[in-house]
Parts: structure tokens; sequence; C-alpha cells
């Protein structure tokens, strides 16, 4: 299992008006690109798939926060920044054990949080991220 790089930068959901994105408060400091969970106080947390709690994966940052402040967390839809070229079109993409990081095998917990999909271009296709999480699931 290696852990998947991003470019905090970059990260950008591909079609945001087919996107589900919700605005959430981060509970800590929260990097775009980081995966968070729902803590019990309702705010965004960073996600770790060896962390008791921390594995219920809600969606991705996709923006920078300190704690207090608002961040914009996409729970479905294509997302740009991070660096899925060198994985193959349709590889799964799971929470690591590394807070807050994806990886292209299972952590400690098994939790599956998108696949790498095609972007049509005009001569070549680019590789991207496909999110989509489960508020209903629960990882135990």
């Amino acid at each position: 299992m290696a852990d998947i790089a991003l470019t905090a930068a970059q990260i950008a959901p591909v079609y945001p008006h087919q996107a589900e994105i919700y605005d959430m408060v981060a509970a800590e400091t929260i990097t775009a690109g980081q995966a968070v969970y729902l803590t019990s106080a309702g705010k965004a947390g960073v996600a770790d798939a060896n962390a008791s709690g921390k594995q219920q994966v809600r969606g991705i940052a996709l923006s920078g926060a300190g704690a207090g402040q608002a961040v914009s967390v996409l729970v479905r839809g294509h997302v740009y920044g991070f660096t899925v070229s060198g994985l193959a079109y349709d590889a799964l993409a799971y929470l690591s054990d590394t807070a807050g990081a994806l990886a292209d095998g299972a952590g400690t917990m098994t939790v599956r949080v998108g696949r790498v999909v095609p972007l049509p271009n005009s001569s070549t296709f680019t590789k991207c991220l496909f999110v989509e999480v489960s508020w209903i699931a629960n990882w135990a």
C-alpha cells in the first residue's frame, strides 16, 4: 500500500455543478485534499484508517481550514489534484493509515473512498479521482 500524492493547491472539483459538496466546520487544521470524518461534536476532523472512530470518512476537503473555520467537503464527484497517473483506470482509492491521506491499497480498516477514472480530452485521456463516500456506512 502506498499513499496517493496530491497537490493541495490543485484540489478542485472537475464538474462542480454535478458534485455533492457540503460546508462543514473544521475541528482541527485541515489541508485541501485530506479525507475527513465527522466528529462527535459535528465538525470535520482528519480521517485515519487506523484510528478508532476516525475511519468513518465522510469526504475530501476541497479547501484548507483552521479549527473553527468553514471547509468545503466533496462527498461525491470527480476531483483534480491527486497524482493518479501511475494507477490503472478503475483502481480503487482507500483511506490510508496516514492521517488524512488516500492510498492505493487498504489500510488497517478497509475504507473505499473512490476510483481512478478517465476524463476525455481532445486527443488523450487524463486520469482523475472519482470520490463517493457513504454517510450511512459504519466501518468497525
